[in-house]
């Protein structure tokens, strides 16, 4: 039998007993750490209050989804459980019960001291990384991700915002048997497993730039483009009529920002009835946006999932998606391919409202860790 080092399991969001059921399938452990990614039509309470119960000596994270990634490709309306074995990998929890009275220089110390604790105890596993679930309904993902950089360093950290299917009503994330908004808990890891950070976005950016003249920064809303109403002229430079733009349109014409070399998404969640466009992420006046256009999605996907098998197979591959991936697949009929793709490489994870990498708050990205079996050399980055 292959020796498992990342266990996972899928069942129903409706089940009766579901916790049960994911603990069956998970094995008997032990388990260090239990991600739980939960459909929002889970009852999400009683899910993480079972889950503490079924794993007692496990730290316990998680959060609700805008849909999972399951060994059924894109799920949704499920709870995916991935439960990381003690033998190979050990966990502690750091969760911030507040975002709206984050204070960086303690949530750094706080985060030191959880890391040099974590060393000493577990210092035998040479790996360290940490994983990232924060309220995706916040604002304060770009907040976090700048508190946190002093506290990591050179360490990978991963993650995804919270979030609740296509509603953007309510986003939880879980810390043991706690369930919080406004909230974040990061799950710092030591393993034995060598690991292999990823972003991956299938965008091209463009020669068509504007310009952001009003914004509410810490609202992510933007007022004026180019000195015009934001909706109209975003509508223009993309050929549209504003009446005629939605969530695809999004997925299909997103902007960037150019930091250093590279691009990064800035996506639009909606249009506000005033007719200022709502971001994910933080926007400052003054900033250069470019519109970008979509590549492939499949294309794409599958050389980024091949190379991850370079210099061997990785035993599991954590992934957290935007949704605007998700809706692009879904609306141009790719849903399928993608999740066969996701399916054939045994991807788990789900589709967010943000994704992290390292101190960057991105969008319209993958971003992940994959994992190889212990004495395996890889490089630290795919780009």
């Amino acid at each position: 039998m292959e020796e498992q080092f990342v266990a996972r399991a899928r069942v129903s969001a409706h089940d009766t007993c579901p916790v049960e059921l994911l603990a069956a399938s998970l094995g008997p452990g032990p388990f260090s750490l239990v991600l739980l990614f939960v459909s929002p039509e889970a009852n999400v309470l009683a899910t993480v209050s079972h889950a503490a119960l079924a794993w007692p000596d496990a730290r316990i994270a998680g959060c609700t989804t805008a849909g999972e990634i399951s060994s059924a490709g894109y799920d949704d309306g499920s709870i995916v459980a991935v439960g990381f074995h003690a033998r190979y990998f050990a966990a502690e929890t750091l969760l911030v019960s507040d975002l709206s009275t984050l204070v960086a220089s303690e949530l750094s110390d706080a985060l030191l001291h959880l890391r040099q604790t974590l060393a000493r105890e577990s210092g035998h596993f040479p790996e360290e990384f940490a994983l990232l679930l924060v309220d995706g309904l916040s604002t304060r993902e770009d907040e976090l991700a700048s508190a946190l950089a002093a506290g990591t360093g050179a360490m990978p950290l991963i993650g995804g915002s919270a979030g609740d299917g296509a509603r953007f009503r309510e986003t939880l994330v879980f810390d043991r048997d706690r369930v919080l908004a406004n909230a974040a808990v990061i799950s710092v890891m030591r393993s034995s497993c060598p690991m292999r950070t990823f972003k991956m976005d299938h965008i091209k950016p463009t020669e068509r730039r504007m310009v952001v003249t009003e914004a509410d920064p810490s609202a992510r809303i933007v007022r004026r483009i180019n000195a015009e109403p934001a909706v109209h002229e975003y509508a223009r430079l993309i050929g549209m009529h504003p009446e005629s733009i939605n969530t695809l349109t999004f997925a299909i014409h997103p902007l960037t920002v150019r930091m250093g070399e590279r691009h990064y998404v800035r996506a639009i969640q909606r249009v506000l009835p005033s007719g200022e466009l709502l971001f994910f992420s933080a926007i400052d006046e003054g900033m250069v946006l470019t519109i970008a256009e979509p590549r492939d999605l499949v294309t794409h996907l599958a050389d980024e999932l091949q190379a991850m098998k370079q210099p061997r197979d990785p035993v599991a591959i954590l992934a957290f998606d935007c949704v605007l991936r998700r809706i692009e697949a879904e609306e141009t009929q790719m849903t399928g391919r993608v999740s066969e793709l996701l399916r054939k490489h045994g991807v788990i994870g789900f589709s967010t409202y943000g994704e992290q990498i390292g101190p960057m708050h991105v969008n319209h990205t993958m971003t992940g860790l994959a994992f190889y079996p212990p004495g395996t050399i890889v490089s630290g980055t795919i780009p």
